[in-house]
């Protein structure tokens, strides 16, 4: 008898040792479970914090920059071959009467100021190349908001989102457009190459604060540009 309760005490001894190893393992597995899933909404909430930062870091500055700059919108008629060439010699035509009108404005609000007193001879400027071609449409200019999504030339990015802009719209405009930065003296084109010198450089640096400036360089170098006046 001594010898079966000795026994029956070491087996309850076991069964109970091995009950509670199981019960541990299932406790560290359930905190583990609860640690990691935690973890995982702490690491989540975080990324999505972070990026919720960093876009209204980048609207904060898309912002800043659409209040110092003044940009240029030429609108084709069309996509049709003959359209989309009428469209560059608008622009050109455009900015080189502008490069001689506006050649001693210095500031965004005076340059503001002078395009909107001049819209109906800009549409006169823009229609004697229309004429030219031999054309029916007519072009339409204005100083207006519009949202232009991110552009990219060279070195030089700017953000998308809303900026001022002269517009000039060419008969139906259905067409592909061209845009550049007509304030503070750079139209950024994928047309032409150049090298900016350092005064040009310091013509959009000195609108613009050091993280704006610095946040639409891609790296230091050369940039693509086309046309500049102011």
């Amino acid at each position: 008898m001594l010898i079966n309760r000795t026994i029956e005490s070491k087996t309850n001894i076991t069964a109970n040792t091995a009950l509670n190893e199981t019960s541990n393992r299932r406790c560290l597995r359930h905190y583990l479970s609860s640690y990691i899933s935690s973890a995982l909404v702490i690491l989540i909430l975080s990324l999505f914090l972070n990026a919720v930062a960093a876009a209204a870091h980048r609207s904060v500055l898309q912002q800043g920059i659409a209040k110092e700059v003044l940009r240029f919108h030429v609108l084709a008629n069309s996509d049709s071959e003959e359209d989309q060439s009428i469209k560059y010699q608008v622009r050109d035509v455009v900015l080189a009467w502008m490069s001689e009108a506006a050649a001693e404005l210095t500031d965004r609000e005076a340059a503001l100021q002078f395009l909107s007193e001049n819209l109906s001879q800009i549409e006169a400027v823009a229609d004697g190349v229309l004429d030219e071609q031999g054309v029916s449409y007519r072009a339409s200019a204005e100083i207006s908001k519009s949202y232009f999504p991110d552009r990219t030339y060279g070195d030089c990015s700017f953000p998308a989102g809303w900026y001022e802009a002269l517009r000039i719209e060419l008969g139906e405009a259905r067409g592909q457009n061209w845009w550049c930065l007509l304030y503070p003296g750079l139209c950024f084109s994928d047309c032409l190459h150049a090298v900016v010198e350092e005064d040009e450089l310091r013509r959009l640096e000195d609108v613009l604060t050091v993280e704006e400036y610095e946040s639409i360089l891609r790296s230091p170098g050369q940039w693509k540009i086309c046309f500049r006046w102011f």
